[in-house]
């Protein structure tokens, strides 16, 4: 993909409704997002079947969207569920929002 694809952004991943969350961070959250979805690459997500995209924040710049990565992984749980819920309450997936 062009660079003008890529999209820098902290985002979240889930296997259900208040399921198992994952917090990633990526310059390029279309192609990272279809790697969770078919689990091409092993770890958490993987193992845990975390193939919905349920909550995204687009930055400028990476070293932005790292800090905030950082920022998120010390929430507690509930404060995570209720920053997806805000603006996903269905925990519907994201992914066809990024691709069109």
């Amino acid at each position: 993909m062009a660079n003008e694809d890529r999209i820098i952004a902290v985002y979240m991943m889930a296997n259900r409704k208040n399921g198992t969350l994952y917090i990633g961070v990526t310059s390029h959250l279309v192609q990272r997002t279809w790697q969770h979805r078919e689990g091409t690459a092993a770890g958490f997500t993987k193992t845990h079947g975390c193939k919905k995209l349920v909550w995204y924040e687009v930055h400028e710049w990476i070293e932005a969207a790292i800090a905030r990565e950082k920022s998120l992984k010390s929430y507690r749980r509930q404060n995570k569920i209720n920053l997806i819920e805000k603006v996903n309450p269905d925990w519907k997936d994201l992914w066809f929002e990024i691709t069109g």
